[in-house]
């Protein structure tokens, strides 16, 4: 007899604005708590020190956490010139220190040099691991960490404003696996000089953005005060906007039959336009993820979502 899961079958995406000094994995835990979910994730780690849009998946929306990893990012931040910590930001020891401070027109001048296909060494205390050590671990152990460099794509980088001769706002359009740290340690000795970030806030991952971000205190405060379950599920988000670029295929019942049963289909309708991957809705509803080859479509993933 399969075990019953605890908690409700609620799917969709939780748009949070992370506070400052959370981690990603305790908002994740503080969120699947007040809906009760079975299931959570999300969609980007954001450091504890960070915050901003924090996309967390509950229950089937967790099938599509990778399509929204792998989307855009934006964020903006602000760097301290003149100091370069162990950890590239505030958290961390002044470990290298400069009398230069770079003016408006030479930081300028170097952004390009930071947009389009770039290589980016990830700072020591992150968490990538090294022979199964997340590097973090191995750099607060005192022990030596050396990273590879790893391509990245900036799609812009813009300078906001000058804060004073010690501190600079920017605003950044990037893909999957870039590290602002590493950015603002290199622009800073691109110019010659050191620095750290001292501000990082995120405001876009893929299709969610800020207008779509709601915070832990109302959470909390729709949870305490709603009547019943349905005020509070006003705030979530459906399960396939995580899947905006993938075209949508409308399907008829004895075809959502087949793709829950996990079989390949051979539709009814021409699918001879399709090439890759396609999301299959019945009535409105996400029923599968599917692989499309113009004649059948190959089930990747199955949904369910009553």
């Amino acid at each position: 007899m399969a075990r019953r899961k605890r908690g409700n079958p609620v799917h969709g995406w939780v748009i949070l604005d992370k506070p400052y000094d959370l981690g990603s994995t305790q908002a994740v835990n503080i969120v699947r708590a007040i809906f009760n979910a079975q299931k959570a994730g999300h969609g980007g780690t954001l450091d504890p020190l960070a915050t901003g849009l924090l996309p967390i998946a509950l229950g089937e929306a967790t099938k599509t956490v990778p399509y929204v990893m792998d989307g855009e990012k934006q964020y903006e931040f602000s760097v301290r010139w003149g100091e370069a910590t162990d950890t590239d930001d505030v958290e961390g020891d002044v470990i290298a220190t400069s009398d230069h401070r770079p003016t408006e027109a030479d930081i300028v001048a170097i952004l390009p040099k930071f947009t389009g296909l770039i290589s980016q060494v990830p700072p020591k205390f992150s968490a990538i691991k090294i022979n199964g050590e997340r590097a973090y671990d191995l750099a607060r152990a005192g022990e030596k960490v050396v990273l590879k460099a790893r391509d990245i794509q900036v799609d812009s980088l813009e300078l906001v404003k000058i804060i004073d001769a010690e501190h600079a706002k920017f605003k950044i359009t990037c893909g999957k696996g870039t590290y602002i740290r590493s950015i603002a340690r290199d622009m800073a000795l691109e110019l010659g000089s050191v620095a750290h970030v001292t501000h990082l806030k995120r405001t876009k991952v893929g299709h969610f953005g800020q207008n779509q971000m709601i915070s832990l205190d109302k959470l909390r405060e729709i949870s305490h005060s709603a009547a019943d379950f349905a005020e509070l599920s006003q705030n979530l988000i459906s399960v396939e906007t995580a899947l905006d670029d993938i075209p949508a295929l409308a399907i008829d019942r004895h075809e959502k039959d087949e793709l829950k049963m996990g079989r390949e289909l051979i539709p009814y309708n021409s699918i001879s336009e399709y090439s890759g991957e396609v999301a299959c809705l019945f009535e409105g509803v996400l029923i599968a993820i599917c692989e499309c080859d113009g004649v059948s479509l190959k089930p990747k993933r199955v949904f369910n979502i009553v």
